[in-house]
């Protein structure tokens, strides 16, 4: 009777070690058409509430216990992807998402959630893509992320001819911009009639007025990360624009060997 409890025992406690185990779902979440990796990409657990967003490289990685799930893919101005699992190991997972402007059907805009702003574990984080710079009206038609976040809220101009940023009160000297990880220390061409950041070349802008990452040092006023596109993967692809004052032109294909 012993034997035969202590097998009893040792088979539940079996049981609730391997209900315990947790695996690790990860990959990158790409452009369908270009293979551009997707910053700020979010992968929801349907029916939980849990989720995580992709990083600057469009990668992205979630642990829950061992079992079935459905998670939902979304991000700004594509269509959402839906997938189901069954999580019994750590699994790599790369994700596809198609744009909506690649489809001749009706296209259904919606806003962000009002509490969007609070549920961000960033403080004090504003993510812009290109976009939405390029859907805003600019002088001689010149798109300049610096101007576009000169309209956002807590932060003011350095005058005209000038294209620093006032932060919440701090000075332009106070700010961080990196380009692809790299410091960018004069942000001014041209008495700021002409940006230093080619438009076409740009993927996302990441603004952080508030309690910034230890990752870029520490700053006393705010964080600029911009980060550039990857280029198409898939195909030959030329943009460019001509204007009053500038033009410009940006050639992306894959480099065969």
């Amino acid at each position: 009777m012993k034997k035969t409890c202590l097998f009893i025992i040792l088979l539940l406690a079996c049981q609730s070690m391997r209900a315990q185990s947790r695996y690790t779902l990860s990959g990158y979440i790409r452009d369908s058409l270009s293979q551009e990796s997707l910053i700020g990409a979010t992968v929801t657990v349907v029916g939980q509430g849990r989720g995580v967003s992709s990083n600057a490289y469009g990668f992205y990685s979630i642990t829950l216990p061992e079992g079935e799930y459905r998670f939902a893919v979304s991000f700004v101005g594509y269509l959402p992807f839906e997938l189901t699992l069954q999580l019994n190991g750590n699994t790599d997972r790369n994700i596809s998402l198609l744009p909506k402007s690649s489809l001749s059907q009706e296209i259904v805009i919606a806003s962000r959630r009002r509490d969007a702003n609070v549920k961000n574990a960033q403080m004090g984080q504003i993510d812009l893509s290109m976009n939405k710079i390029k859907s805003l009206p600019v002088i001689f038609g010149e798109v300049d992320p610096l101007k576009t976040l000169q309209l956002m809220p807590g932060i003011t101009n350095a005058g005209e001819g000038n294209s620093g940023l006032y932060v919440r009160g701090g000075g332009p000297d106070q700010n961080l911009i990196m380009l692809d990880d790299a410091v960018v220390y004069n942000t001014g061409h041209l008495f700021g009639f002409f940006s230093i950041f080619n438009g076409d070349a740009i993927k996302n802008t990441t603004l952080i007025k508030g309690g910034m990452p230890a990752q870029y040092g520490g700053r006393l006023s705010s964080v600029l990360d911009i980060s550039m596109k990857d280029g198409n993967m898939k195909e030959f692809q030329v943009e460019g624009g001509i204007g009053t004052i500038a033009s410009r032109v940006s050639v992306a294909s894959r480099i065969w060997r």
